[in-house]
Parts: C-alpha cells; structure tokens; sequence
C-alpha cells in the first residue's frame, strides 16, 4: 500500500472518539472503489449485516445507502466503538462475500470516515441527503427505483 494512503488512514484515527448515544454519520469505500454492490445478492449480504448490527443493539441505525462502491450509514451508536462496529460489519460482509465470489483478499478500503452530528441538527436532512446519493450519481431516475437505502424516516 502506497506511504501516503497509510499516513491517511493513521490521519483518520487519530483523536478519534466514539461516544455511546451520539449520531454518527459513516462513510467507508470498497478497496480499489470495485463496484462490488452493482451486484444485488452481494449488496444484500452488507444490507444483512447492518442490520445485524442494528438488531443486535449496536446501533441504532437510522438511514444508509449502499452505492456500487461505498457505503453512507447514518447511526446512533449504541454499544461498542466505531471501530468495533466498522471493524465487525467489515469483516463479516467481507468474510461473506469472498466465500460468494469464490475468492479471497481485501474488500473494504483500510479506515473510514465518520462524522459526529450535534442533536440539533437536522437528522431527516441529513438522511433525505445520503439516501439521495443514488440520484445525484445518475444511476435511477427515481430514489424508489434504488434497491440498496432505507431511512427510519422516509
């Protein structure tokens, strides 16, 4: 891996905090952006694990979409840290999809981003927007024509 992708990734943890109770809004790519979920069965597979996390009591998991090659995910962390549940949803997804494709390797891109929302903020703003992704990328012309998003809201 390149010097510079691994001085952003070390960029990213540092001073990283996750705080049980707070909304989160995460973001992380699959390696190399391969546009794995243009696949409906694999998209599938990380849908089951979101909501694994969710029914499990990890998070309380307010809005997602799943584009071909990243994931938006809107939560409000219930137990664990971010990295435990980036790290848990990453590896089960990637353990899954590997067995599909009859392969092995990296699936997701080291690291991710999260942002923490203040509680004043708009939270159905902030999902209207990351469930829209889809529309802004052009690949449907109507959000319910998208098979990969859901939002507690919409």
């Amino acid at each position: 891996m390149p010097a510079h992708v691994i001085a952003h990734s070390q960029r990213l943890r540092f001073g990283r905090f996750s705080e049980p109770g707070r909304i989160y809004l995460l973001t992380t790519q699959v390696h190399g952006r391969e546009p794995l979920f243009s696949d409906f069965n694999l998209g599938r597979m990380l849908v089951g694990e979101l909501r694994a996390a969710h029914e499990q009591g990890w998070v309380d998991s307010l809005a997602w979409v799943l584009m071909p090659d990243h994931l938006h995910w809107l939560v409000r962390l219930e137990a664990h840290s971010l990295e435990q549940l980036l790290r848990r949803v990453k590896t089960n997804s990637a353990r899954r999809i590997n067995q599909r494709l009859g392969r092995t390797g990296r699936i997701w891109q080291a690291g991710y981003h999260d942002r923490a929302l203040r509680q004043d903020e708009d939270l159905q703003a902030a999902a209207r927007y990351i469930v829209a992704n889809p529309l802004r990328a052009r690949l449907v012309a109507r959000l319910g024509d998208y098979p990969h998003w859901d939002a507690v809201w919409l």
